[in-house]
C-alpha cells in the first residue's frame, strides 16, 4: 500500500506543478482535475473514503463545472474561439489522460487487493454534517460568500459595456 500512496502522491505533485505551470486555463484545469482525483486516491489509500468521495464530489465535480460556467460568462470573441479550438488539440490531453490511467490502474489495484486502510474512527455523513453547520459553520458561511464574490467579480470584468452615445454628440459626429 506504500507504493500505491507514493505513486498517487507523485501523481499529485506532478499535476499540481502543472496546474500552476500552463499558461492556458482549460490545460490547468485538466490538470487540476488530475490533482484532485489523486489527492482523492490518497484519501482512499489512508482509510477515508468519504473524503474521497467528497475530493470528488465538491472540487473535481462543483468548482471544476463552476470555473467552466465563469468562462463561459466572460465574453469570447470569434478569434478567442479560433485560439481556443488550436488549443483543445489531442496532444493537450495526451499528459492528464495518462496520469490519469496511472490513477485508475492504482484504485483497481487497491480494490482488488481488499481493504484499503483501517481507519482508526469512522467518520460518517452526519458526523461531516453537524461539524460543518456546528463548530465550522462561519467558515462554510465565509467560503460561501468568497465564492458568490468571485462569480460576481468575474461577470462584472467579463461584461460588455454598450457604447451610450447622447443624442447631441451623434450629430456632431455625422
Amino acid at each position: 500500500m506504500q507504493t500505491t500512496f507514493y505513486i498517487a502522491g507523485a501523481v499529485a505533485i506532478l499535476s499540481t506543478i502543472m496546474v500552476i505551470t500552463r499558461f492556458n486555463i482549460i490545460h490547468a484545469l485538466l490538470y487540476l482535475v488530475v490533482s484532485f482525483m489523486a489527492l482523492s486516491v490518497v484519501f482512499f489509500i489512508l482509510g477515508a473514503p468519504f473524503a474521497a468521495a467528497l475530493e470528488i464530489i465538491i472540487y473535481a465535480g462543483a468548482i471544476v463545472v463552476l470555473i467552466i460556467f465563469v468562462i463561459m460568462m466572460l465574453n469570447l470573441k470569434a478569434e478567442a474561439i479560433e485560439q481556443e479550438k488550436k488549443w483543445l488539440t489531442p496532444e493537450v490531453y495526451v499528459g492528464p489522460g495518462v496520469l490519469s490511467i496511472i490513477l485508475l490502474a492504482e484504485l483497481i489495484y487497491i480494490i482488488s487487493m481488499g481493504d484499503p486502510g483501517a481507519p482508526s474512527k469512522v467518520i460518517d455523513v452526519k458526523d461531516v454534517g453537524k461539524s460543518l453547520y456546528g463548530e465550522y459553520i462561519l467558515g462554510v458561511e465565509l467560503s460561501g460568500m468568497l465564492l458568490m464574490a468571485g462569480i460576481i467579480g468575474a461577470y462584472h470584468l467579463g461584461r460588455q459595456k454598450k457604447k451610450v452615445v447622447h443624442r447631441f454628440l451623434e450629430k456632431i459626429e455625422e
